[in-house]
């Protein structure tokens, strides 16, 4: 991993605070993770930041950059379980369970916040609130993988590429990485195939289709979404509502 670790950005002064998709911290709180957290550290594109079968001693909170979860077999075939965007905790399964079951890498240049996870336990013992949106973030991303596996096990490529587009498109739009139905998309159709199951030629198909169908429109790292209903409509989409979730 090529990186640096510093320490810029003040938990008090955090650009994601602005945000309104996050719960605001009550300043006690605030104090703690202010304590918790030890560094910053900024990772290159492809760069692996939590390794499967790792012990690392730190987890991390995405503070700017795109990041995605993924598992391979033995013979290199892989799986993209999930992608990750700014406010989101990676190594949550490490600092409970003292093991990575997947790896997560960095799909662009990144910076992370990092804290000791041998720390996370004084959260449960004398922040309840806290203790609760670690919770409600695991809860998330186990929401996150139903909607995944329904897609997987269900939907066509079709319905499936038009599904993770708008899945994407929403949670990009929350944190400013997207919005008038543009998506800045770094990820590419490799990506993508091993995200939904299917060839990167049968992923090149099928994002045609939805091209000649003038529902989507996609220009190198750019893609935009052309008629959000009808797109829905193919999709089978079902969008999550767009509550305040909490960050640490």
């Amino acid at each position: 991993m090529n990186q640096a670790v510093t320490y810029k950005t003040k938990c008090h002064a955090c650009p994601l605070r602005n945000k309104a998709i996050f719960r605001p911290f009550k300043e006690e709180e605030l104090n703690f993770v202010m304590k918790f957290k030890a560094g910053e550290l900024t990772v290159e594109e492809g760069a692996t930041i939590v390794l499967e079968d790792n012990n690392s001693p730190h987890l991390y909170t995405l503070l700017e950059g795109w990041a995605f979860r993924h598992k391979a077999l033995q013979d290199g075939r892989r799986q993209v379980l999930n992608f990750a965007l700014p406010g989101e905790l990676i190594g949550l399964q490490l600092a409970l369970l003292d093991e990575m079951q997947h790896t997560v890498t960095a799909l662009t240049d990144t910076t992370l916040c990092v804290f000791h996870k041998e720390k996370i336990w004084s959260i449960f013992q004398d922040y309840p609130a806290l203790a609760y949106s670690i919770t409600w973030m695991a809860a998330r991303e186990e929401q996150l993988i139903d909607s995944h596996l329904l897609s997987l096990g269900q939907r066509t490529a079709k319905e499936r590429l038009a599904n993770l587009i708008l899945h994407l498109y929403d949670r990009a739009e929350t944190v400013g990485y997207a919005g008038n139905m543009t998506l800045d998309a770094p990820f590419s159709q490799g990506h993508l195939s091993e995200a939904l199951g299917i060839t990167t030629v049968h992923t090149s198909r099928t994002i045609r289709k939805l091209h000649d169908l003038e529902l989507i429109s996609w220009t190198r790292d750019r893609i935009r979404i052309l008629n959000r209903q009808a797109l829905e409509k193919v999709a089978c989409y079902e969008p999550v509502e767009a509550t305040q979730r909490p960050m640490i």
